[in-house]
Parts: C-alpha cells; structure tokens; sequence
C-alpha cells in the first residue's frame, strides 16, 4: 500500500497498485465505496493485464484518512487524487472512473491536464442537483449532524448487503459531504468541462439506467457514448466482457 500527505494536517491518501508499462492506469470508486473493490477484478483481466494500474481511495472512503475538518468537494477530492498521483510519479494517466469518482475525474482532468490522457467513465455524475432518487441526494437532504447521528445506520440498512460493505467502512461526515459536494457539483458544471476536455473520452451508460440525457450533445463534442446492455449502474460487476472492452479499448 502506498500514501501521500493531502492537506496541512498530514492527513495521508492511500492505494494499492500493480506493477506495469505507463501510461497507468487510476481506478476511482464512487460514493462510499472503494476502488479495489470495484475495479481489481478488471484490471487482472487478460487483455488489461501488463499496465500500472493504481486503485485510490478518495479521502474519508476505504483505506484513506478521513479528516473532520476536510471539506470533500469534488475539488477537494481531485486535488487529493492529484497528490497521489504526483507522488506515484505518474503522469498522462488513463483514468477509470465510477459514479462519483467520474465527476471527480473530470475535474481532475480540468485542474490538472497533465496527469490525464484518457477518461473512461462510467455512469459518472456530470450535473449538479441530481434526481432526488440518487444516493447522494437522499443523503444530502439531511444536515450534516442529523445525518451522522440518526441517519447514516439508516442509510446503511437501506443500501443492501453490497454497498454497505464498502459504505460502512466510509467516515459518515465525509460521505454526508461528499453527497452534498456532488450535489453541488462543480463550476462550470462537470457536464460542460467534459464537453471540452482534450482527451479521449469513453462514457459507459448501463442498458438497464435508461437513456443518458444530453447524449447528443456529448457525442457531438466527441464523448464516445456506450450503452452496456444487461448492466445498471454498476456495469463493471453486471457486464465485466463489455466493460473491460471499453478500458481497453476494443469495443
């Protein structure tokens, strides 16, 4: 396991990596999850098989210090993963990126274009104030201190078995403000900073999600859209063939 300092208070970053030719590739998990979890099956595939591959916690989730005073912006979190990434010594790095840490991502790829050199995305937030359906609204809607001390077992027994297992292991204040974070979004709005990003761009839309909104206008921007079938929002675990594709490229 490796780490790296993230703010003044020596509050440390951390991830697991296998060894490989660069450029590597970062795995980013989403809202109380972790990436290890929900990437290693994937990167161990054959035809991903032979590059870096990083899998990083973002702050207040799995391995990674989780600082009461940290404010787990989409921000907040970018700037983490940056350090990370300076001090794995990668640069031009493909990014892939679930959920929330696609939205992460994408602000990444914006604050630091040099670390970034291929965005694959799947199912990643991409504008502020999402459905009141959503993970991150539901647990949004409350106060911080509501939340971390009422709501967030609820919200535990509520998620089911497979998300409560990373869930649980999430800082219930960071979780409540990286939700509020997400909600927010990012300015511009990361819909928009991935519209002009100069990057490859591979977005992943689960079949059975529904139609993205805005595709066209993503596809006209050249944001290669791919709707996964037989996949919901977690396509890596519903569709591993189509999904390892995309990361390689062969689909």
């Amino acid at each position: 396991m490796y780490q790296a300092t993230f703010d003044s208070r020596g509050s440390h970053i951390r991830w697991t990596e296998v060894p490989g030719a660069e450029p590597a590739r970062v795995f980013l998990h989403g809202l109380g999850s972790m990436s290890a979890v929900y990437h290693a099956h994937i990167a161990a595939r054959p035809e991903l098989m032979g590059r870096r591959s990083l899998f990083v916690d973002l702050p207040g989730h799995g391995t990674s210090d989780r600082p009461e005073d940290f404010g787990y912006t989409l921000r907040d979190h970018a700037d983490a993963v940056a350090v990370a990434l300076d001090a794995a010594g990668t640069a031009g790095a493909e990014l892939i990126a679930h959920s929330m840490g696609g939205a992460v991502a994408i602000v990444l790829a914006h604050r630091r274009p040099d670390l970034v050199s291929r965005l694959v995305l799947t199912e990643a937030n991409l504008d502020a104030c999402p459905p009141s359906t959503a993970a991150s609204s539901n647990i949004a809607a409350y106060d911080e201190e509501e939340f971390v001390e009422k709501e967030y077992a609820r919200v535990l027994a509520a998620v089911g078995p497979l998300w409560a297992a990373t869930m649980r292991l999430a800082d219930p204040r960071a979780l409540h403000r990286s939700a509020v974070g997400l909600r927010r979004g990012s300015d511009p709005v990361m819909r928009t900073l991935l519209e002009t990003l100069p990057v490859g761009r591979v977005f992943l839309q689960g079949g059975l999600s529904g139609e993205l909104p805005g595709r066209e206008s993503l596809e006209a921007a050249g944001v290669r859209v791919v709707t996964v079938p037989g996949a919901g929002h977690n396509v890596m675990f519903d569709n591993p063939d189509a999904f390892a594709a995309a990361v390689a490229g062969t689909d």
